[in-house]
């Protein structure tokens, strides 16, 4: 499906609305909780997913709206959902924590089990990336005209391998440790999907635990932009088809000819 462009806007919108949220509270003095998988919690995380839901609601009444701070019964409800829209409101709660800047605002439509349009947005740097299967990527830097993106095809050697400042676990190391003298680059966020958008990396091994919500539109941004998010079948990852939330671990490519299978 193709979103008309007002709804494309209002969205966007909507994404630099809670990113200017996000960032009052940023520059203040602001407490950190733990929730119940000892992931941290703060109110820009609640004051972002109250805004977006409710703007979200009155955009599409009648698309149901599943973000991470849900209650749990609407992440049970999921399951008849077949179009609705998947939110991070602040992704990359820990760089937040630290300052680091590096963290988003993920807003994404899942229609059936693919994120089919996906809204990023960096509030520290002023990034906003977007893209549809339909339209291509896009950045759209402070309110410049949007850059087309597009994946680094062939990658180049070294390869350029984005990996997590905060959650880099043994297995995605030891894949990285089986290429040619790569060149490491730490991020924060879905900030990764988006520099392989860019053509900036090549490369994002993934084999600890994710959210769907961490994933979706990020994907879909990097798939407009000619990459993939594959699971270890080499199957495009899916939405909203397993009992949980969590996604299989995946490996992130800019150019999809490369050998993966190889490193595993």
């Amino acid at each position: 499906m193709r979103l008309d462009v007002t709804m494309r806007e209002a969205v966007i919108a909507l994404a630099r609305q809670a990113g200017e949220q996000i960032l009052r509270i940023y520059d203040s003095e602001f407490a950190v909780q733990a929730k119940q998988d000892r992931s941290p919690l703060t109110e820009a995380d609640m004051a972002s997913h109250r805004l977006i839901v409710a703007g979200l609601q009155r955009l599409t009444p009648d698309w149901p709206v599943l973000s991470e701070e849900s209650a749990p019964q609407d992440i049970e409800a999921r399951r008849a959902w077949t179009r609705f829209w998947l939110v991070d409101p602040l992704d990359g709660t820990r760089e937040f924590v630290k300052r680091n800047g590096e963290f988003t605002v993920n807003i994404a439509l899942v229609d059936g089990d693919r994120p089919v349009f996906g809204v990023v947005y960096a509030p520290v740097l002023d990034q906003l990336f977007w893209g549809a299967p339909s339209e291509g990527a896009w950045l759209r830097q402070s309110f410049e005209a949007d850059v087309a993106l597009n994946v680094c095809r062939p990658a180049p050697r070294p390869l350029r391998v984005a990996v997590s400042r905060s959650h880099l676990d043994p297995a995605s190391a030891a894949l990285i440790g089986k290429l040619h003298a790569p060149l490491q680059k730490p991020l924060g966020s879905s900030l990764k999907f988006c520099q392989l958008a860019e053509g900036l990396v090549d490369l994002y091994p993934r084999f600890g635990p994710t959210g769907e919500w961490d994933t979706a539109a990020g994907q879909a941004v990097l798939e407009a932009a000619g990459g993939a998010v594959l699971d270890l079948h080499g199957n495009a990852l899916r939405y909203n088809q397993r009992d949980g939330l969590i996604n299989p671990d995946f490996i992130a490519l800019g150019d999809t000819d490369l050998p993966w299978r190889e490193w595993l």
